[in-house]
């Protein structure tokens, strides 16, 4: 007898409202770690443990969801929590692994099914997608398994002397040789934190994505975030930033108490501004921890720093403005107009705001603006790049020498200086940079196959995510010396098929659009591991998307994102149809004729 069972469960559906000016009744969620604090009176409503063998009883469902469940926690018991699942006379194919070595294979689950044989044990097979693998030091890796399918049976406990069958609760028998955890185990027993790195050039902080147990106390935060630090940041940001000099450990534990924590580090050299970006690194890493921090290197003390100072005074991004909304109407950028929001003007001049298909405009630190747009070319179904910056409004811009049919919506690197501007566009399935100049060239990258068609720029401007071949990729991006290069691209793993459009919503969150069954957005970490449905019911393919990414400098809330689909503009949070009585600036409309609607919208700040 065999039945089916769709495992696993996807988080609450929740459509989120846009940057500031935001209706005080709107649901919305303020960016920043839910456990990210440690002081005194601090609850988690999570458990850190996951449930023991006998919980589920005989019920099978339950008890399969607990063992992918059981290797959660710390890495050095992972061993032991997931061989107590299992049957005494299987214990043998699990080989115990210590410290480094340990790692768990994270996998989403799709399907399971049961087969009861004839001699009362249970056969499960389960249908998974790696997503990756979580070392011990909160990285998670690329996947390394292959496998898409994994085979065990259950037994009752009771055959070995349980009284009755529902105390004794079940067994595995020939369990997998790995260690397994699945997606909604990570997200239930797991914080996912966001430390900090240096960018290449040393401008500016660069975040990354660890993995902290709940089980793990929280007067071991410290400690556990200093040693990601010295461990160096994930292999796909690597290109792109710098990790503490080489040989730096950490001189016996983080130590803190009464709100005042101290960090005593071997580390080379005596560089007095090296050190002071130490401090801000790790006053970011910290998150929300409050307090004061005292760096000692080599036993030698530096200034006692007050954390919350330190990260005002040193702030992550360079512009904290509020995001204006606007949007293409007959070929011209306009503003869109929202009760409750901010509204500007289009930094453009007349003369530069014409033929216009799609555009992205930003804030640069010295207040120029910034405006990459695709424009008609001299033909129907031909498209150029239109560059134009300097301070509003724009009246000069430059057009590349080389029409495309395709173009992807151009995207700005954002820098922290006032360095010259340089940009990504996608044209003919190839990635370019470009410049101020609207030069366009053509940037090497290392993928298996697939036309390149759409292309996200993080807010730090040195991560980007990619859509090639209809598969989604985040890469690290090094400006160093001028250029722009893209490090090895990293797959991420998702249950969306099909994807078409992409952007970040948050400094480890990407807003993506694909195929789940039917066309959908979704929220996905910046590593594939975490999704959440933002609308499961789109309707039509996405060909163009745009999100605010909100961040731990500018407390807005977050999740704004507009999209078009099938010739029609949406906003979120409320979702509904961006209305030409949305646009501002445009001539009445005659009667009888049917208004254009807005297309491309996007966010300008």
């Amino acid at each position: 007898m065999k039945r089916q069972s769709l495992l696993g469960a996807l988080g609450v559906v929740v459509l989120l409202g846009a940057g500031c000016g935001i209706p005080a009744g709107s649901d919305v969620r303020v960016d920043g770690k839910g456990g990210a604090a440690t002081g005194a009176g601090v609850v988690d409503l999570r458990s850190g443990e996951p449930p023991k063998r006998t919980s589920s009883g005989s019920d099978n469902e339950m008890f399969v969801r607990n063992f992918l469940s059981a290797a959660a926690g710390e890495p050095d018991r992972a061993y032991e929590r997931v061989k107590a699942f299992v049957a005494p006379e299987s214990k043998s194919r699990l080989q115990d692994k210590k410290g480094s070595e340990v790692a768990l294979n994270v996998v989403r689950l799709r399907e399971a099914v049961y087969t009861l044989n004839s001699d009362s044990t249970t056969t499960v097979k389960i249908t998974v997608q790696q997503i990756g693998v979580l070392r011990a030091n909160g990285v998670l890796a690329p996947p390394v398994a292959t496998e898409t399918e994994y085979e065990f049976r259950l037994r009752s406990a009771a055959l070995d002397g349980g009284a009755n069958d529902e105390r004794a609760g079940l067994y595995v028998v020939d369990p997998p040789n790995v260690l397994l955890l699945s997606d909604v185990a990570l997200k239930q027993y797991y914080q996912d934190e966001t430390i900090y790195f240096w960018s290449s050039d040393r401008s500016r902080l660069v975040p990354d994505q660890r993995y902290r147990p709940l089980a793990v106390p929280s007067e071991r935060r410290v400690n556990e975030v200093v040693k990601w630090l010295v461990g160096g940041p994930s292999d796909w940001l690597r290109p792109g930033v710098v990790g503490l000099p080489d040989r730096t450990e950490l001189i016996n534990n983080a130590t803190g108490a009464d709100s005042r924590w101290e960090v005593n580090l071997d580390m080379s050299g005596d560089d007095r501004n090296g050190i002071d970006q130490l401090i801000t690194q790790l006053a970011w890493s910290l998150g929300d921890l409050t307090g004061e921090l005292e760096l000692k290197i080599r036993n030698n003390s530096q200034p006692v720093q007050d954390l919350d100072e330190r990260r005002i005074a040193q702030q992550l991004y360079p512009n904290a403005d509020s995001p204006q909304r606007f949007g293409v109407y007959e070929g011209a950028i306009h503003p869109l107009d929202f009760q409750g929001e901010l509204s500007g003007t289009v930094p453009l001049a007349p003369e530069a705001n014409r033929n216009i298909v799609s555009a992205d405009l930003a804030v640069a630190k010295d207040r120029r603006i910034l405006a990459a747009m695709i424009t008609t070319g001299s033909s129907n179904g031909r498209y150029r790049l239109s560059v134009g910056t300097g301070a509003a409004p724009v009246t000069v811009v430059s057009r590349s020498d080389t029409e495309h049919t395709s173009m992807s919506r151009p995207v700005w690197l954002r820098t922290a200086d006032t360095r010259a501007g340089r940009g990504l566009v996608v044209a003919d399935g190839q990635l370019y940079r470009f410049d101020e100049a609207a030069r366009m060239y053509q940037v090497p990258l290392n993928l298996p196959s697939g036309n390149v068609t759409a292309v996200a720029a993080a807010l730090d401007g040195q991560r980007v995510a990619l859509i090639a071949g209809g598969r989604l990729y985040v890469a690290a991006v090094n400006l160093d010396g001028g250029g722009v290069s893209i490090g090895p691209p990293r797959q991420l793993a998702t249950s969306l098929t099909g994807l078409t459009a992409v952007d970040w919503g948050r400094e480890d969150r990407l807003v993506v659009a694909g195929s789940a069954g039917q066309q959908a957005i979704y929220e996905i970490s910046v590593d594939g591991a975490l999704e959440t449905p933002l609308r499961t019911d789109v309707g039509a393919k996405v060909n163009h998307l745009t999100a605010y990414p909100t961040n731990r400098t500018v407390r807005a809330p977050s999740g704004a994102y507009m999209y078009e689909a099938n010739g029609v503009a949406y906003r979120s949070s409320p979702f509904e149809r961006i209305e030409p009585e949305r646009v501002r600036d445009i001539a009445p409309v005659p009667a009888g004729v049917r208004p254009s609607n807005p297309s491309a919208p996007f966010f300008l700040y």
